[in-house]
C-alpha cells in the first residue's frame, strides 16, 4: 500500500513525500537492499491552515485504510534545521601520523607545525575520520617520507577510487610530484577536483572517472607510479587485483591498500601472492587494516 498512500499524501504535501525503508541489509560490498516494512512521509509547513489539513489528510488515509488495514499516522513538529551545515558542527580536525592533519575546509588549521589537508567531502566518500581513510595516510606518509622521497617524476602516486581526493592530495603536501585519481562515481571526481584547489594542488593532481582497466588500458596519460594506493572495501580490492591493480605498481613500488577488516585480511594476502606480491607492512585501528605490498622476490625474478 506504500504507493497508493503516497499518491493520497502527496495531495495535500507540496514538498514532496518520501517512501523509505525500515531496515536495510548490507551484503559484503556494503551496497545494501531496502528490507522490512515501508515508512512514507511527508512535511506540512506550520502555518495557519495546518489544522485543517492535518484532518484532510486523515479522512484521506481512513477511507483508503477501507481497502486495506494502514497504521495510524503519526505526526511530529520538527525544527527547521540546515542539515546541509549542521552536520559541520561535529566535524573537527584530525592528527595522522607524524606530518598531517585533516582540516575541515572551513576551520583554521590548529596547529601550523603540521601539513593541513583541506577536505569538504560534498558528496564524496573519505573526510579522513574513518580508520581506513587515516590507516592508509599513515602508510603513504611512511613510503613517500621513507622509501620513495621521490620529487621531479611525472606521476608519483596513483589513488584508484580517490573519493574525495584526500589521498592524492595528502601525497602531494608530502612531496609526490603528481598524483593521478580515478574513482567510477563522478561525483567524487568534481569534489576531489575541488578539494585539490582548496588545498593549492590542483596543478599537480589530476582525477578522472574510471578504474583500472582505463588506465591500463592507455585511457589516460599515466599508466603505472612508484606507489598506488586504493582504500576501498576488500571484494573489491580482490576483484581489482584480478583486472591488474599490481600492474600499475613500478618494479621496485608498493601497492597501499586500505579498507581491510581483520577477518578479511588472510584472502586479500592469498590474492596478493597469487599476482606476484607480499605484504611488507601491516596497520591496524580496530577491526581496520591497511597494508602495503611489494613484488616478492620470486615475481621480481
Amino acid at each position: 500500500m506504500a504507493e497508493a498512500l503516497a499518491e493520497v499524501l502527496a495531495r495535500y504535501v507540496s514538498n514532496g513525500v518520501v517512501i523509505e525503508s525500515t531496515a536495510v541489509e548490507a551484503n559484503e560490498e556494503d551496497q545494501g537492499r531496502p528490507v522490512g516494512p515501508l515508512r512514507v512521509c511527508g512535511y506540512l509547513p506550520v502555518d495557519g491552515q495546518l489544522e485543517d489539513t492535518r484532518q484532510r489528510i486523515e479522512e484521506a488515509l481512513y477511507f483508503l485504510g477501507r481497502i486495506q488495514p494502514l497504521p495510524e499516522p503519526k505526526f511530529k513538529p520538527i525544527d527547521e534545521v540546515n542539515w546541509a551545515e549542521a552536520w559541520k558542527r561535529h566535524y573537527r580536525p584530525i592528527a595522522i601520523g607524524e606530518r598531517l592533519v585533516i582540516v575541515p575546509a572551513w576551520l583554521e588549521a590548529p596547529d601550523d607545525t603540521r601539513l593541513p589537508i583541506r577536505i569538504d567531502p560534498g558528496m564524496a566518500f573519505g573526510t579522513g575520520t574513518h580508520p581506513t581513510t587515516q590507516l592508509c595516510l599513515e602508510l603513504l606518509e611512511v613510503q613517500l617520507l621513507a622509501k620513495h622521497p621521490v620529487r621531479g617524476k611525472e606521476v608519483d602516486v596513483i589513488d584508484v577510487g580517490c573519493g574525495s581526493g584526500i589521498l592524492s592530495i595528502a601525497a602531494l603536501k608530502l612531496g609526490a610530484a603528481r598524483a593521478f585519481g580515478v574513482d567510477t562515481d563522478p561525483e567524487a571526481i568534481t569534489a576531489a577536483d575541488e578539494n585539490a584547489a582548496k588545498n593549492g594542488v590542483a596543478d599537480r593532481g589530476d582525477f578522472a572517472v574510471g578504474s583500472v582497466a582505463e588506465i591500463k588500458a592507455g585511457v589516460f596519460p599515466v599508466k603505472d607510479a612508484p606507489i598506488v594506493v586504493a582504500n576501498i572495501l576488500a571484494p573489491i580490492l580482490i576483484r581489482l587485483l584480478d583486472a591488474g591493480l599490481g600492474d600499475l605498481v613500478t618494479p621496485d613500488g608498493d601497492l597501499i591498500l586500505s579498507g581491510v577488516l581483520e577477518e578479511q585480511l588472510p584472502e586479500v594476502k592469498g590474492a596478493l601472492q597469487a599476482h606476484g606480491f607480499s605484504v611488507e607492512t601491516k596497520r591496524q585501528i580496530d577491526d581496520w587494516v591497511a597494508i602495503s605490498a611489494q613484488r616478492s622476490a620470486e615475481a621480481a625474478i
